[in-house]
């Protein structure tokens, strides 16, 4: 965050200003961020905004970028299991955090900021998580190749991001999770000739 030499910054108005922006994200889209609606709503001046924020980029970068939106699964017990935990939020409908990030998936593609937010709220803590989860396969005696390590976090990030873009709440049935945890991550990550362990 971002402020010019003066008066402190209020904590509690920045709070309630990147709560307004998280809301007109989730409830409207990025193309509905700006000063004025921000503003209304928060029943704060512009320049208290840009006192903090010198574009609404960098704003929704900020707020975006706080989120969490992949956490590391409880132990499953197995590789499998790993994965079943790691994806069973894909059978919600997207949350108010996530309807706020999907908003800014296109626009990402144009603007650093937005990029950032994305990255520190999906993309690094999905990085994470797929750590995790090699590692505990290697310390159950079945390591999994870098390599495959590698393209299942990929893969998994595609998913993500369709689950952000494509139409309607987002939500998978819970067989469909489950086909693309036994048809397409496990091959990825185990060698065809052990087969899919469970």
């Amino acid at each position: 965050m971002t402020g010019a030499p003066g008066r402190p910054l209020s904590a509690e108005l920045s709070e309630q200003l990147v709560s307004v922006a998280i809301d007109i994200l989730a409830e409207e889209g990025w193309g509905r961020l700006n000063s004025d609606r921000i503003a209304a709503r928060a029943r704060a001046g512009k320049a208290g905004i840009y006192r903090r924020w010198p574009t609404m980029a960098a704003l929704a970068r900020h707020a975006v970028g706080r989120f969490t939106l992949v956490t590391v699964p409880d132990d499953g017990g197995s590789l499998r299991g790993d994965l079943e935990g790691l994806v069973q939020c894909w059978t919600e409908p997207l949350n108010r955090e996530e309807r706020a990030a999907a908003s800014l998936v296109g626009a990402a593609r144009h603007h650093d900021d937005l990029r950032a937010g994305l990255d520190a709220a999906l993309v690094q803590p999905l990085a994470a998580a797929v750590g995790e989860i090699g590692t505990r396969s290697a310390s159950r005696g079945h390591p999994v190749d870098q390599n495959r390590l590698a393209l299942l976090g990929s893969v998994l990030e595609a998913f993500w991001w369709q689950r952000y873009t494509a139409a309607g709440d987002g939500a998978m049935t819970s067989e469909r999770v489950r086909r693309v945890v036994d048809d397409v991550l496990l091959p990825i990550a185990e060698p065809a000739s052990e087969g899919v362990r469970v």
